[in-house]
């Protein structure tokens, strides 16, 4: 039998491409890849260094140290956990895979959504439903056409079952209002739907303290992942938890996870449970550390959303995390008459013609019609850790030529595209 899967991921496959394209001397703003550009903190760095003779196997859903960690963390977010509700992967992309397999029923997804949910599904054999989100945020489908999109599926033969949502958001850098995550939660309840509450970006949301988790509404049926790659920009040493719900049926999945575990990735290799314990039990130096990431990202990601409305692109207002979802639908003629008649063609142009690489919004299940993509601003903080020292510790950091100039020349595109004055 040949194995059929998804394609590579988008996300991935444009990082390298734009990589190769720099390294061959064709100069290029990389806003299509969302690695958190920032340097380890020295005091993490000597942590791994002490942990690194721990070689062997540890246990399959995280040592006790660094569930206990991850069990304050979130109960210091208004989610009241107890260690055994936490398991550990290499990865969240690995645990968001493994939920989605265990738990039943088709998958629900906000449209657009971070490319791998779909892709996740696809692995798992699962059908997906997609459902709009609406027009302040991303991340949790709009409400009404939820409940719209639900009843049609169950008269489909469909079987939703498990519904997918990120606060804060990638790709729209939105963070959900509490009002719709609770109105959300309730239909998902009503449904009888699990959730699964990707809140990697979580630390990272201009207010943290604001961002409401499904998990607070709907705890019975909420399972919520995180990880260290975006608030501590730890993303190549591969560190993802989640929290599972209280219960007999949080106890039930906690096992069938882990018997997935055992058999796919063993453990989170012991160093890094090492690290997590520490970076979990929020020491000064590390909530300093993502505060002062916090407040970069904020600045540029403002910055940026100011070039690319200023070139009369419509664009959600950031919330939260390093992203940016422009939208040159009212240039659609003035496109046209370039050729550009969807998003693939749009960033094919940006990248061809101007230089600018970004990510094509029907990677992210959007209609190929569209004129959207996303734009990461994280990259854009230096190309050594001494450059991107100097970026976070700046008082005006998007003032920065590294910063600076690269908005230039996407504000520069968006209006030789679009034109400010010809969609205002």
């Amino acid at each position: 039998m040949t194995f059929v899967g998804p394609a590579p991921s988008a996300t991935l496959a444009a990082d390298q491409r734009i990589r190769e394209r720099i390294a061959s001397g064709r100069p290029t703003v990389h806003l299509a890849f969302g690695e958190a550009g920032l340097p380890v903190p020295e005091g993490v760095l000597d942590v791994l260094s002490r942990a690194g003779r721990r070689n062997a196997y540890g246990p399959v859903a995280g040592s006790p140290e660094a569930r206990a960690a991850a069990a304050g963390y979130f109960t210091r977010r208004r989610l009241t956990t107890d260690p055994e509700q936490i398991v550990f992967a290499p990865g969240s992309k690995a645990l968001l895979w493994a939920l989605v397999a265990i738990l039943p029923g088709d998958v629900v997804l906000p449209r657009p959504s971070w490319v791998s949910y779909a892709a996740h599904a696809a692995l798992a054999g699962r059908r997906v439903w997609s459902v709009p989100i609406g027009a302040v945020s991303g991340g949790v489908p709009d409400p009404a056409a939820l409940q719209e999109t639900l009843t049609h599926a169950r008269a489909q033969g469909g079987r939703p079952g498990v519904l997918v949502v990120t606060v804060p958001d990638n790709p729209t850098g939105t963070a959900a209002r509490p009002a719709q995550v609770q109105r959300v939660a309730e239909i998902a309840a009503a449904h009888d739907l699990a959730i699964i509450s990707d809140e990697i970006y979580r630390d990272l949301a201009h207010d943290p303290a604001a961002v409401r988790s499904a998990a607070e509404f709907a705890p019975e049926r909420t399972y919520v992942t995180g990880g260290l790659s975006k608030n501590m920009a730890l993303g190549g040493w591969r560190i993802g938890f989640v929290r599972v719900p209280g219960g007999s049926a949080g106890r039930e999945t906690c096992g069938r996870l882990t018997a997935v575990a055992s058999e796919v990735w063993s453990s989170l290799p012991a160093p890094m449970q090492v690290v997590a314990a520490h970076v979990l039990g929020e020491p000064p130096e590390v909530t300093d550390h993502i505060g002062a990431a916090r407040r970069l990202h904020r600045l540029t990601t403002l910055a940026a959303h100011g070039r690319v409305t200023a070139a009369g692109a419509r664009c959600r207002e950031p919330g939260g995390g390093f992203y940016l979802y422009p939208d040159l639908e009212p240039a659609r003629d003035r496109l046209r008459a370039r050729g550009i008649d969807g998003a693939d063609a749009l960033a094919e142009c940006l990248l061809e013609d101007f230089g600018i690489g970004v990510l094509t919004g029907t990677a992210f299940g959007d209609e190929s019609a569209g004129l959207r993509f996303r734009l990461a601003t994280s990259l854009l903080y230096g190309d050594t850790d001494d450059e991107r020292r100097r970026t976070l510790q700046s008082d005006d950091p998007v003032a920065l030529p590294t910063i600076r100039r690269p908005l230039d020349a996407l504000e520069s595109a968006l209006r030789d595209l679009a034109g400010a004055d010809a969609i205002a």
